[in-house]
């Protein structure tokens, strides 16, 4: 076979590409230890900063934050001034970077790149061996940056957004409902619910003992526990009925059987129930999503890493991926027997699919 002739501008360009995605992931490492020791929290609140200075207000030693410093004004995160000798995280880039109350929070979703790394072993046997990878084997930093980085966008849009957007949903919750969220983790967006409409009860179910455990906690914490119940118990496990709501926050693609966990979703529901998924968003073709969807990359890597080797893991493994798009989850739904289903809403990650029995 006869070598085929290379263009050497293409190679050296792609060359350059790949450099990038390395200095990428390199950078989210960077971005992690940023975030755990304070760094970016202590820039965007003091200004323009030697290295000195940021590691006397950090407690770090100044020798690792000057390296630290000197990669973040490399990919163009902080900005560096020769004559000053000071480093500067500019506020956008601290909207994004330095707290997980800003409605642009990025930096939650940095551990869970490095939870990916963690298990590429392991991943790399399941490619081999066809086997899953239940949730309860990823890394605990999978565990944080889930939460911390869906919630934010489950701060900025649920309850201003997509609540709003289903058909009476709103109604029923200020009157006082009951909402079941199945494979909720963390409880992040079951707290948002309880906190904005106290009459209502809430029950948060998942297989994960250690996410129910936090989850109790924050419930707790912010002082809802009076309404909010949270329980380990399988998608096709739990045995309330006449249930107002039942809610799948970005769980759905995730199970192995999602259309014996919708039938029985439906079987719960109350007559007038309402079934909510709330999923990445992506179009209903591979090609279409590629172009138009902006975390696509990071969906699809996501995907490969957790949501399909957690879906093989359990019975039926129908591996819908991360990117299933409307098309897709609707043809689930109606195979579990919903006649009414339409996308209520959406925002830059995520689409509300809102289904009625």
């Amino acid at each position: 076979m006869t070598a085929p002739t290379l263009n050497m501008d293409k190679v050296g360009a792609f060359a350059q590409q790949i450099g990038g995605m390395l200095a990428g992931g390199a950078t989210t490492a960077m971005m992690v230890v940023g975030d755990r020791t304070g760094l970016y929290a202590a820039m965007a609140a003091s200004g323009s900063l030697t290295p000195a200075q940021l590691a006397a207000e950090t407690g770090t030693a100044e020798r690792y934050v000057r390296e630290w410093l000197s990669q973040q004004a490399a990919v163009g995160i902080v900005t560096y001034d020769p004559e000053a000798g000071t480093f500067t995280l500019p506020p956008e880039h601290a909207a994004v970077l330095a707290s997980d109350d800003s409605p642009a929070a990025m930096i939650g979703a940095a551990p869970l790149i490095s939870g990916m790394h963690r298990r590429t072993d392991q991943l790399v046997d399941a490619f081999r061996t066809g086997a899953g990878i239940p949730w309860a084997e990823q890394d605990p930093a999978t565990f944080e940056s889930t939460e911390r980085f869906f919630r934010v966008g489950y701060r900025n849009s649920l309850l201003a957004e997509w609540v709003p957007a289903l058909d009476g949903v709103d109604e029923k919750l200020r009157a006082g409902a009951t909402v079941l969220d199945i494979g909720c983790g963390r409880g992040a967006p079951l707290l948002l619910l309880a906190q904005a409409y106290p009459a209502s009860q809430f029950v948060g179910y998942d297989v994960h003992p250690e996410s129910i455990g936090t989850a109790t906690e924050r419930a707790a914490e912010a002082g809802v526990s009076d309404r909010v119940r949270f329980a380990v118990d399988f998608c096709q496990g739990y045995q309330d009925r006449d249930v107002d709501v039942i809610t799948f926050f970005d769980a759905f693609h995730d199970l192995g059987d999602p259309v014996g966990a919708a039938s029985h979703a439906r079987r719960s529901l109350a007559d007038d129930g309402t079934l909510v998924l709330v999923e990445p968003l992506a179009a209903d073709d591979l090609a279409t999503t590629l172009v138009t969807i902006p975390m696509a990359a990071l969906g699809f890597a996501a995907s490969t890493f957790m949501c399909t080797p957690n879906s093989l893991s359990q019975p039926v493994g129908l591996a819908l991926g991360a990117q299933a798009g409307e098309a897709r989850l609707r043809e689930v739904l109606t195979e579990a027997g919903y006649r009414s289903i339409r996308r209520a809403a959406e925002n830059d990650f995520n689409m509300v699919i809102e289904a009625r029995p």
